[in-house]
């Protein structure tokens, strides 16, 4: 009689085991997004009751999915912004790599209804456009007119961090003898801080002149 009771109390057991592993396993979900397979639970899915995520994985859903041979949902979107999607869902943080777009991000965002997150993908992108670009550097250019033979002169004097931009025949304008002399129209930029004195704002009026004499030629 021992014995038949030891055996009901080994089958008690796993029951037991086998109704908790079947419990386990239908918490983990397997999601074929575009081709590439994530796996997740039915808690990270269910993180906000109005996505179109958590009515997709309720016994009585509403949509319609087929899945897959390995039993995935098939879901057809891009698995790039997926991942960040995904990743919220788990632990509630917006993180996206450098070379993933934050308007894709958004698109998925809002396909998948998920209302926290396209709040906070839209705050991201607003305080980027608000933030000055690294290489948004401010530049003052100005208009040089010199003869032919002074060019080499005015090319190697050059300094204090102005560069040569664009040269412009603007033919010839006097004559020794028989001999001609071309001009040219030389434009120079140089970087420059963030004040800026008037003079290097507004070009001159002998530069103004010099350059509407350029753009006709």
């Amino acid at each position: 009689m021992a014995e038949y009771v030891g055996d009901e109390h080994f089958c008690k057991e796993n029951i037991q085991t086998f109704n908790n592993e079947r419990r386990s396993s239908k918490q983990w979900v397997k999601l074929n997004v575009g081709g590439t397979y994530f796996l997740t639970t039915k808690t990270t899915l269910s993180r906000d009751p109005n996505s179109f995520l958590y009515r997709l994985i309720q016994e009585d859903s509403d949509l319609i999915s087929d899945r897959d041979e390995t039993g995935a949902y098939l879901i057809d979107r891009d698995a790039t912004y997926f991942s960040p999607v995904l990743n919220y869902l788990r632990h509630g943080k917006l993180v996206i790599n450098n070379d993933i777009a934050e308007e894709g991000v958004l698109e998925e965002a809002e396909f998948y209804n998920i209302t926290e997150l396209i709040r906070l993908v839209k705050e991201r992108i607003c305080l980027r456009e608000r933030r000055p670009l690294k290489d948004s550097k401010k530049h003052v250019y100005r208009v040089l007119q010199f003869h032919e033979e002074e060019l080499t002169q005015m090319v190697s004097t050059m300094s204090d961090g102005w560069k040569f931009e664009q040269l412009i025949n603007i033919g010839s304008q006097y004559n020794y003898g028989n001999e001609e002399h071309a001009e040219f129209l030389c434009v120079v930029s140089r970087e420059c801080g963030s004040s800026l004195n008037s003079n290097d704002i507004e070009p001159t009026d002998r530069a103004k002149v010099l350059q509407q004499k350029g753009s006709r030629m």
